[in-house]
């Protein structure tokens, strides 16, 4: 039972990270501020936050499942879907976030190559991070484990 609601804490931390920065302040940022830049680089930290908190719960919450359940986790799409949600993370935080981080340091001017590539891994970042907080809500809705939900229709 304690596992159970640990799990819980886990992703509705995670998923509400995402939600509150992702979806509430790095809008009111650029908003509200008239430095784009600065709007950008408190965005940029706040997300690097997130996919840490990100990490670690998508890490811890696979580590719990898979010790209830070992292998057996996989063979059901909850697994899979944790996976995913901790692949996307990867992905933004290894991958997409150092490169837009690169880019911004090259100088980002207006219609130049480096705007396109800037638009081009946003979109792609932005994308990724939308699947990832709408599966961590269908997690939480389902719950983690198959005994959180009493019919399964999803299986």
């Amino acid at each position: 039972m304690m596992l159970h609601r640990l799990e819980n804490l886990l992703i509705a931390i995670w998923i509400g990270a995402m939600v509150g920065v992702g979806y509430i302040a790095a809008p009111v940022l650029f908003a509200v501020l008239d430095d784009r830049t600065l709007a950008g680089v408190l965005a940029g930290k706040m997300f690097y936050i997130v996919g840490v908190i990100g990490l670690i719960s998508g890490g811890l919450l696979l580590i719990l499942r898979f010790k209830q359940e070992s292998t057996a986790f996989f063979l059901h799409w909850r697994g899979w879907l944790l996976c995913l949600m901790l692949l996307f993370v990867g992905i933004i935080f290894f991958v997409l976030q150092p490169m837009i981080v690169d880019l911004k340091a090259l100088g980002i001017t207006e219609g130049s190559a480096e705007a396109r590539k800037f638009g081009l891994l946003h979109g792609i970042s932005s994308v990724l991070y939308l699947l990832t907080t709408i599966s961590g809500a269908t997690l939480i809705f389902m719950g983690m484990s198959r005994k959180d939900s009493k019919t399964d229709h999803l299986k």
